[in-house]
């Protein structure tokens, strides 16, 4: 009777401690899901994506799941409109034929090198020449014949040090045969080499979603550098990065993705010339903030009051029944992997349609329950069986005694 209450008590604590593993408090994985807002008349309904979304979502939008009232998941694709373009160019040479000074402003005219039996279309018009350290508003004007000319618009050439603009791209395709070159003064004596006519289009059978945001960020110097640090920002395919400053300044801005360029603010005889934009090409961000570094030398550090972001936005597509309501679930697992369904395979039929644009509510974050973690109990037996074995070995030491 005793050796079996000796043998029990162990079992009986073993018990114990694995009903009170099986007691603990679970982890509970986090996700979100946002009320999507259905509007409009049309079948196909188009929700497009939010940074607040990518930010949350897994890299690759494999976790994106669209839920019906009845919890059952509703197909979709996604819209990401890559951009599929055929492109036209010529290039017409064009002659000087006068140049002359009037009223204090210089004029420089330019005919066709060779006339055309048809019509010359051009987009733009592009100058080469030896003069540097420059900057010029000019107009541009056109004629049919050398007499009668009609003003086309105004721009700005200029070329200093490595920041270079010598062409002008028209606001909307000419058909001129001549072009005057008009600039208020000339005190530089600049001289152009060359002049030419270019036509260059390209078609498009789709267009990219270029959606922007201010984001927060700080800023920080150390090492003549400074240091721009910009967040919510994560898993979006970037444009560009725009600084605003009103410093004047001329440096390398280079990123924590590996892009780096030449940006200047420069005011020249009350003339702004501005490249602040930063292309990025649709690189992602797949870190919770993304940098840029200034080089400063030994100037000061410029003024930086903003940043704006430019990225690819992409679209859920799907079929929203009437009277039906959804809502967004993402972020709940990185082992998601990314719904094959059949309405990817017709996309291009309802793409020729009409979707109606909707919108996405407040997004909230919910808790989800996760299976108990598994418990290795391995050595809790080993300790117990050695126990047993040792209460058993004594046990019988005992019972050995009294028989001698």
């Amino acid at each position: 009777m005793i050796l079996k209450k000796l043998i029990s008590l162990p079992i009986l604590l073993f018990a114990l401690f694995l009903c009170g593993g099986m007691a603990a408090p679970a982890n509970t994985p986090a996700d979100y899901s946002a009320t999507i807002v259905i509007s409009g008349e049309h079948r196909y309904k188009a929700l497009r994506l939010s940074p607040p979304i990518y930010n949350a979502a897994n890299s690759n939008l494999s976790d994106l799941r669209i839920v019906d009232s009845r919890g059952e998941y509703t197909p979709y694709f996604i819209h990401n409109n890559v951009k599929e373009t055929s492109a036209e160019s010529e290039t017409y040479e064009l002659m000087l034929i006068n140049s002359y000074v009037k009223d204090e402003n210089f004029y420089f005219d330019y005919k066709l090198a060779r006339e055309s039996e048809s019509d010359t279309i051009a987009t733009s018009i592009k100058f080469t020449t030896y003069s540097s350290n420059f900057a010029k508003t000019v107009d541009v004007y056109g004629s049919y014949d050398n007499r009668n000319w009609q003003f086309i618009q105004s721009d700005k050439l200029y070329a200093i040090d490595d920041a270079v603009k010598l062409s002008i791209d028209f606001e909307q395709a000419q058909k001129y045969t001549h072009y005057r070159l008009r600039l208020a003064n000339n005190l530089e004596q600049i001289t152009f080499i060359s002049a030419s006519l270019d036509y260059s289009v390209q078609t498009a059978a789709q267009y990219y979603f270029i959606e922007s945001l201010s984001p927060s960020f700080s800023v920080e110097e150390e090492d003549k550098t400074t240091r721009i640090t910009i967040y919510g920002l994560q898993n979006l395919h970037l444009y560009d990065i725009a600084i605003h400053t009103d410093s004047m300044f001329k440096r390398i801005v280079s990123t924590s993705g590996g892009v780096s360029k030449e940006l200047y603010n420069l005011t020249l005889n009350d003339m702004t010339l501005a490249s602040l934009n930063l292309p990025l090409a649709g690189r992602q961000t797949l870190g919770d903030s993304y940098t840029l570094t200034i080089a400063n030398g030994d100037d000061k550090p410029i003024n930086i009051s903003g940043i704006t972001a430019r990225y690819y936005a992409d679209e859920l597509v799907f079929e929203a029944l009437a009277g039906e309501t959804y809502r967004l679930e993402f972020g709940a697992s990185a082992e998601k992997t990314t719904p094959e369904y059949d309405i990817s395979r017709y996309m291009n039929e309802i793409l020729k349609g009409d979707l109606d644009q909707v919108g996405i509510g407040e997004i909230v974050y919910t808790v989800k329950a996760e299976p108990l973690p598994q418990r290795d109990y391995k050595p809790i037996f080993n300790i117990v069986v050695i126990v047993i074995a040792l209460i058993l070995g004594t046990v019988i030491l005992l019972k050995l005694k009294h028989f001698y």
